[in-house]
């Protein structure tokens, strides 16, 4: 603990360096310019956008990259309320956001000032901690404890608010050491259930999700995997953790969860993604961080709660009495061979309009396996789910399960700055770049250089298609076709063209590969081909 005399600003900024924090997410306000100052002086970077979504989807991004605290710092009133899909997104995906806002006075509350508006009770539900704080030399008490919270798993978002005489005042005040919490110790009782479940199983199949790359576990879960022999699907931002093409990775054969006796879900909720944890006949095993985040819709037949790392461990030391797995290893992988192979007709369609599976066909021939790969849109990226593997933890990063658009440039932000000498490409739809597309001028104001490809096909295909099979008609799913994306990113400063030919895509990828700036490929994809699913609500 160090004593820290300053202002309000400073006194913050010296809490968030204690965590590793060197750039904060924002857009300008009067509200906050203590905070700024506090940043100037400290050498923490300031990243300024054009929309507050913008800034805090981008600070979330810096914690899903990071596994640290990321830090958005949104002016009073509007500048809340324009972060509050974000840190919804960031309550749904487990990440530990940091959100400060600016206040009006608290002297003078109640009088209508300037934007004044209580921020607490509205973002109080999709937060972990939601709060005021009321003198300057608690900041850095009431920011060190969000801060832990934040951290604590079941990660998630924490929110503080400053009235601009807090913020602006002089204190001298501890500022604590950071505390980075580890999940508690798992009853030893249930995972020794769960793995007894696991090993026994002769048709077992485990599900890696977001919360084994929080909880820094991807080499417990390999080991796991490996020693009980069991073939292993990812989701969101448990991509990577165990690599695409392992031995007992799968991706196409998912199938497999129905025709499986024992499915064992790790660190990822059994929602919509995952049929709501029902497997045909499978008994469910759900291992989670923290209790309250075992499924309370469905029964699993073992529930371990606790560090995820831990678990995993275990589960790999009580492997010797399993059963033998290679018959169904066997049969999966035949299957996944086979669907790859039938991949290669659409990934190497040459239909004009460009089929949106192509796109990926020329983009994984050029993608690092580190590359960050970034999605924010529906049927086009949904092609980008399928298609793109993924062989590092921390690589792949996408809204997650509330589904929310706009998160790409945010993300695509968060990416550069994270990893300045790593490839950062963003799959966008042609419908959502139209959330965040104005922050084209914040990658390029910052200079930082990122491919960005629009899946352009006129229209919201993932609304469009279904309500054509349900009505038989359409409204309100049309774009404007062939819309030249690419002029606007040139427009504010970036780079970038228009693709209407299968045989151009290659090229124009490698031109956007070696630009060094910010460069949209817009790509003219055909608005007749959906992609596949069973349905497209949840």
């Amino acid at each position: 603990m160090t004593r820290v005399s300053g202002h309000g600003g400073e006194l913050a900024v010296a809490v968030l360096q204690r965590y590793g924090v060197g750039e904060i997410f924002t857009l300008s306000g009067g509200h906050i310019f203590s905070i700024y100052d506090g940043c100037v002086k400290a050498g923490v970077r300031i990243f300024d956008v054009r929309h507050e979504q913008t800034a805090t989807f981008a600070a979330e991004g810096m914690a899903k990259l990071t596994r640290r605290p990321g830090v958005a710092v949104l002016t009073a009133g509007p500048g809340v309320t324009n972060g509050v899909s974000a840190i919804t997104t960031a309550h749904f995906n487990g990440s530990p956001l940091v959100v400060l806002g600016g206040r009006a006075p608290q002297y003078r509350w109640g009088a209508g000032s300037l934007q004044e508006l209580d921020h607490v009770p509205i973002v109080a539900s999709i937060t972990k901690l939601a709060r005021t704080v009321d003198a300057t030399g608690d900041i850095p008490k009431e920011l060190g404890a969000a801060i832990e919270t934040a951290l604590s798993p079941h990660r998630g978002p924490v929110f503080l608010d400053f009235p601009l005489d807090v913020a602006f005042g002089s204190a001298e005040s501890d500022v604590p050491d950071a505390v980075v919490p580890r999940a508690a110790e798992p009853d030893a009782d249930e995972v020794a259930k769960a793995a007894r479940l696991l090993a026994g199983a002769e048709r077992p199949v485990l599900v890696a999700g977001g919360d084994v790359w929080w909880g820094g576990a991807w080499d417990a879960l390999r080991d796991c995997v490996e020693a009980l022999r069991v073939p292993t699907f990812v989701n969101g931002l448990g991509r990577g953790c165990l690599p695409a093409d392992h031995e007992l990775a799968f991706a196409r054969v998912r199938s497999a969860l129905k025709e499986a006796d024992v499915v064992a879900v790790v660190g990822t909720p059994l929602d919509f993604r995952l049929s709501f944890g029902s497997f045909g006949s499978a008994q469910v095993i759900h291992v989670v961080d923290h209790p309250d985040q075992v499924a309370r819709h469905a029964q699993p037949a073992a529930a371990p709660a606790g560090d995820i790392g831990t678990t995993l461990g275990t589960f790999a030391r009580l492997s010797v009495e399993r059963a033998d797995h290679e018959p169904w290893i066997t049969k999966l992988r035949t299957e996944e061979t086979a669907r790859r192979a039938a991949e290669q007709v659409e990934l190497e369609a040459d239909t004009e309009p460009v089929h949106p599976a192509r796109v990926y066909g020329e983009l994984r021939r050029r993608l690092a396996r580190d590359a960050v790969v970034i999605g924010d849109g529906g049927d086009f990226v949904s092609y980008a789910g399928r298609l793109v593997d993924s062989y590092q933890p921390g690589c792949w990063m996408d809204p997650g399960p509330y589904g929310c658009l706009g998160t790409g440039l945010g993300y695509a932000m968060a990416a550069r700055v994270a990893h300045p000498d790593r490839q950062v490409v963003l799959m966008l739809g042609d419908g959502a770049i139209g959330f965040n597309g104005m922050d084209f001028d914040s990658l390029v104001r910052h200079g930082l250089p990122v491919v960005a490809i629009v899946g352009n096909n006129g229209i919201w295909g993932l609304e469009k298609h279904p309500m054509q099979a349900i009505y038989g008609y359409d409204v309100a799913a049309d774009l404007q076709p062939g819309c030249r994306y690419d002029e606007v990113v040139k427009a504010l400063g970036g780079a970038g063209e228009t693709v209407t030919r299968a045989v151009d895509l290659g090229p124009a990828l490698d031109r956007a590969f070696a630009a060094g700036a910010p460069y949209l490929v817009n790509v003219i994809t055909d608005p007749a081909v959906a992609y596949p699913r069973s349905s497209n609500l949840a």
